[in-house]
């Protein structure tokens, strides 16, 4: 163990300064709902943006993306397209005002503006709580155990056992690690709501772009030219054809057992099929997650744009700048007995063995910090999420419509407290309900889209179809691990989706349409393109001077646009660090001229409120 006092300082002051945040902000989230689940609306969107590019920063996925690195070399950049990554660009584009526009507190609550309340009409509403809950809990639960587990490489349990008056049995440091740190994280939430966790979440990207240089700086000056790391040629390509054409066989045998077992090839129609997900995912919107209830914190449709742009200017750079740097040492360092003795076959650990090897003391508590404090960021504001749906449209829709101010404080506290049991509980059991938590996480998204994507763009589509929708590609989603197995859930996700879709449209033309006004409604204050003919025609005969949103070619034109953008600022960190000039030169101006173009065909277009 290399951890030293001063990186336990270092720790113990992070975690005192975000406790008093939270106690300084208790007194403002208190005041109302809003104030405590949404901010008040009053935060800017950089500070809000901030706060959802940290939340991004999480533990299990820069650890994934550092073992890609390793493996893939330069095409990994591609890989966070199974997410998908660019889901941002769309949500930077149009769909940020689209759903901030409703003035919902939650996306339950939107589905009541877009589908109506009356009997019957909110199984939409019904439906998308149990989504949001189920997915917010099994999220906060897998996540204080991947930091445990994390924590538990710098402080094993036989350091930490005398200081304690009782012993755990064995392979459960990891859940008192993650109890811990999940306990901690609950109180700041707790005390100071939305602003407290933006706060927070501020105070650690700062945190984390010092940590994100200090890494750079340590690879920059140790690699003198790219063939220095060892690596197949292909590994520093950008482009691909139908295969990836990576030979680690004589060079690093457990890596090209690794290119194998991920069973991505061949890579071009493994791209092909992820960027059509990806696409179908982002027309959907965000899940109902800590990234909604950011954008409904913003200010106003704009500010919701322009925070989902932030999200990429200040994730991608530092991030791929951190990501690149511990891939260069772990390469260079790699037939290091102490590296790889760590590392072994699992090239997840790449990051943690890196960090406690060749990192010196003082700079590794910083990146611990860094690393821990997007474990916290990320789990606060699920916290918070998974706090609004139940507070917002449990209790005070269906439990006391007429709590004040001082009754909804009290539930929030109440609520808190029984949501970080259940995700404790899950997560103590982790290992025996691994495959099944997995299973419903799996099932859930995979029964998102096609819902998701029609409630934006068809007016007929209705409640039932949304609930019928859902629940179709969810127990698809259920059944196709089984019918399929040791395949890929992008290899049936297709299935997925035509089920879904056939139960989605079949239940809209079996039920009456929504109701005409609140389509009007919706229509007329969202204004979003697509299908949405009729409606619009209703809403001219009472308001000839109403405009229909004819804006689809242009945001289109942008999406793509900024995808390129967002591409080529993810790479100019990566190109820098391999020390390739030439592909660093031509990454900076293609992204300066997407810029360029984007500030004249979207940024211009912005409304002014």
């Amino acid at each position: 163990m290399k951890i030293k006092a001063i990186d336990l300082l270092v720790i113990f002051i992070y975690l005192l300064a975000v406790l008093l945040i939270g106690f300084y902000l208790k007194r403002q989230a208190a005041k109302s709902k809003n104030d405590y689940l949404l901010g008040g609306k009053s935060m800017p969107f950089w500070m809000l943006g901030i706060s959802n590019a940290s939340g991004m920063f999480d533990l299990s996925g820069t650890a994934w993306m550092v073992a890609i690195m390793v493996v893939y070399g330069v095409k990994s950049i591609w890989l966070p397209w199974l997410w998908p990554v660019f889901n941002q660009i769309f949500m930077m584009v149009y769909l940020s005002m689209w759903l901030r526009r409703s003035n919902a507190a939650t996306g339950a609550e939107w589905m009541l503006f877009r589908f109506g309340d009356r009997r019957g009409a909110d199984l939409s509403h019904k439906i998308i709580i149990i989504f949001a809950l189920l997915s917010c809990l099994s999220f906060m639960a897998y996540g204080f155990i991947g930091l445990g587990k994390f924590i538990g490489i710098f402080i094993p349990w036989h350091v930490v056992k005398p200081f304690l008056p009782f012993d755990l049995p064995a392979g459960y440091s990891a859940h008192f690690y993650g109890i811990l740190f999940t306990v901690f994280t609950a109180c700041y939430a707790l005390l100071g709501g939305m602003k407290s966790i933006v706060w927070a979440d501020v105070l650690h990207y700062l945190i984390m772009v010092i940590v994100c240089v200090s890494v750079a700086a340590m690879a920059y000056p140790a690699l003198s030219d790219v063939r220095q790391l060892g690596v197949p040629s292909g590994w520093t390509d950008l482009f691909f054809g139908k295969y990836l054409d990576l030979d680690w066989s004589t060079r690093l045998p457990a890596a090209a057992d690794k290119l194998k077992s991920d069973n991505f090839a061949p890579f071009g129609y493994f791209f092909a099929w992820m960027t059509a997900k990806g696409i179908l995912a982002s027309l959907a919107g965000p899940a109902p997650n800590y990234d909604m209830q950011k954008i409904l914190s913003t200010r106003s449709p704009r500010e919701a744009a322009l925070m989902s742009m932030i999200v990429n200017i200040v994730l991608l750079p530092t991030r791929y700048l951190f990501i690149t740097g511990i891939a260069v040492l772990g390469l260079l360092y790699f037939r290091h007995a102490g590296t790889a003795a760590a590392i072994g076959t699992d090239f997840e650990k790449v990051l943690p063995a890196v960090l406690n090897t060749h990192v010196p003391s003082g700079l590794l508590g910083l990146m611990l910090i860094g690393l821990m404090g997007a474990f916290m960021g990320t789990f606060a504001g699920t916290f918070n999420a998974a706090q609004a749906y139940f507070v917002n449209d449990i209790y005070l829709r269906s439990v006391n419509p007429d709590a004040d101010s001082r009754e909804i404080s009290r539930v929030n506290y109440l609520s808190g407290i029984v949501i970080v049991l259940i995700s404790v509980v899950l997560g103590l059991l982790a290992r025996d309900v691994n495959s099944i938590l997995q299973w419903i996480v799996s099932a859930l998204y995979g029964g998102y889209i096609a819902s998701n994507v029609l409630k934006w763009y068809w007016w007929r589509f209705n409640s039932a179809g949304f609930f019928w929708g859902m629940l179709a590609g969810i127990v698809c989603a259920l059944v196709c691990p089984h019918l399929f197995q040791n395949t890929l859930p992008l290899r049936y996700f297709p299935l997925i989706l035509v089920i879904s879709l056939i139960g989605a449209v079949a239940g809209s033309l079996a039920t009456a349409p929504t109701d005409m006004e609140v389509l009007k409604t919706f229509c007329r204050t969202v204004n979003p393109w697509g299908f949405w003919g009729p409606v619009r025609q209703e809403i001219r005969k009472s308001d000839p001077l109403f405009v229909p949103n004819k804006q689809f070619s242009r945001d289109l034109f942008n999406v793509i646009t900024g995808i390129v953008a967002q591409t080529a600022i993810t790479a100019i960190p990566v190109f820098g660090i391999l020390k390739m000039p030439a592909e660093t030169l031509i990454a900076t101006a293609i992204f300066l001229a997407t810029s360029a173009i984007l500030w004249k065909t979207w940024y211009k277009h912005l409304p002014f409120h």
